[in-house]
């Protein structure tokens, strides 16, 4: 594997483990087995490999919920298979945890794409919930933008919640909640 894909593969498990702020830039170095020199050889510091880091995830994660929720079903089935997915609950969500770093919030490079991944999440469910509406399978006077940003919220209270209780039940609990709650919103049962 080459030096850069080593060093954003192992910066982005530090992150993911540690956060922004306590991942140094020696950590990442010794985890990906290259010296410091291939570090400013590819990036101009932390926050600049940490950018490589967050754009490589945003592919990731918007290729994912594309998958989760452009595939068959109604908008309330594709919802639940966003929010059923399996995931590292307890790891949590490598966005989530960016966006409670006070380090990556303050950044003019960091802090941007991290809120454009939750803008853009919330938009794609927005999407599933209008489809939901026009389908006649979802009550119209549900706000869209609402409902898709409670989908948003509960993903990521419910990684809190597990961590908080060291149990993936508490993540499971929330997302059968609102999922619940989501039956109430249909036009028909």
């Amino acid at each position: 594997m080459e030096a850069k894909t080593r060093l954003v593969e192992s910066a982005r498990e530090l992150m993911w483990d540690r956060g922004y702020a306590a991942t140094s830039p020696r950590a990442v170095l010794d985890a990906a087995g290259v010296g410091q020199g291939s570090m400013y050889h590819h990036f101009r510091g932390k926050e600049d490999l940490a950018r490589a880091v967050v754009e490589g995830n945003a592919e990731t994660m918007r290729a994912q919920v594309d998958r989760d929720l452009a595939g068959p079903g109604s908008a309330v089935e594709r919802l639940a298979r966003y929010l059923r997915r399996e995931r590292d609950v307890m790891r949590g969500c490598r966005f989530g945890k960016l966006a409670q770093d006070p380090d990556v919030v303050a950044s003019p490079v960091l802090g941007p794409r991290v809120a454009d991944m939750f803008g853009w999440l919330v938009e794609r469910l927005e999407v599933v919930v209008r489809e939901g509406q026009a389908a006649g399978e979802l009550r119209d006077s549900l706000d869209a933008h609402r409902v898709a940003s409670a989908v948003a919220a509960t993903l990521q209270g419910g990684y809190v919640l597990a961590r908080a209780a060291g149990d993936p039940a508490a993540f499971d609990s929330a997302v059968e909640g609102l999922l619940g709650l989501l039956d109430t919103a249909r036009t028909t049962s």
